[in-house]
This record gives structure tokens, sequence and C-alpha cells, in this order.
């Protein structure tokens, strides 16, 4: 179940891509399809919604979405890299308006030294605009670190939206 102020995130998301004519996507790797879970949770939202990719595994991320391999190589799946290019891939691949893109640790393992449980990269691409790419470290355990993944994206995606 989640929290009733990220479904009141996506509500307010939704409504506002709606009467834009916006279309969105996910493409996610540490929330592992939380994302599109919370948009999904809201009844109309196939109106705005068209897509989610899990692409937990890096193949994932390279087949399903286009991550490049030289970026996986060469800054790791926890990357403003990789989450630039996942956002821009499932954009360009759902036919979409609107695509968002995570990959972190969420922990408890997989931190790695200048990589800590908690650090997440958040992506928004968007047609006609740059692409945004957030970093973040997040406390708390794994479910935390998921749950506020979730709500900062969707913050992104609003201000790219209202931008």
């Amino acid at each position: 179940m989640l929290p009733e102020a990220t479904l009141e995130q996506a509500r307010g998301l939704l409504a506002l891509m709606d009467s834009k004519g916006m279309t969105l996507a996910t493409a996610e790797s540490c929330t592992g399809g939380l994302i599109a879970a919370a948009v999904t949770a809201i009844a109309g939202s196939s109106s705005v919604v068209m897509a989610g990719f899990v692409t937990y595994a890096n193949d994932a991320k390279h087949k399903m979405v286009g991550v490049r391999q030289e970026s996986l190589t060469q800054h790791g799946a926890v990357s403003a890299e990789v989450a630039q290019e996942m956002a821009e891939g499932a954009r360009m691949r759902a036919g979409v308006s609107l695509a968002l893109s995570c990959t972190g640790i969420a922990g408890p393992g997989g931190a790695t030294p200048g990589k800590p449980v908690g650090l997440v990269f958040i992506g928004c691409a968007r047609d006609g605009a740059a692409t945004l790419v957030e970093r973040h470290v997040f406390p708390g355990d794994r479910a935390a670190v998921r749950a506020a993944t979730v709500a900062a994206a969707l913050d992104l995606a609003r201000r790219s939206v209202t931008a």
C-alpha cells in the first residue's frame, strides 16, 4: 500500500499532465515499478500513463530502454548518465511526452566507495526540454529509500511539467 501523500502527488501530477495532453512512461531500477504503481493506482490514469519499464538488471537497461553499454561500463548503473539515458530511452520507446527514470542503491547492501546506500539518480526526459537528472542520498532502510525515490520522482515530473 502506498502512502496517501504519494497517491496525492500522483493524482496531482496526472491531473496536470492530462490537462496539458501529456503522456507518461517510467523506467525504474531501484524502485522495481513503484513509480508506475503510484500513478496507476489512480483511477483514470490510463489517459496519461502509457508504459512502465522495470530495468533492474544492466542487460535490461540496455535492451529495453537503450542505455549504452559504454555508459554502464564507464559510469556504472547508478549514475547520472544512466538515469538520463533510461529516461530518454523510455520516452522514445514508449512514444510519450515525458518519462521518469530512477537508478540507485536501496540497500541494505550494494554500496561501493563513492556510492553509498541511499544514493539515487532520478531522470526526467520531456519532449522539447533538456533532460533533468537529480542526485539524492536518501536516509533510512530499503523501504524508506524506495518510498523517498517515488516521491522525489513525482515531484521532479511535476516541476518539469510546470516549468
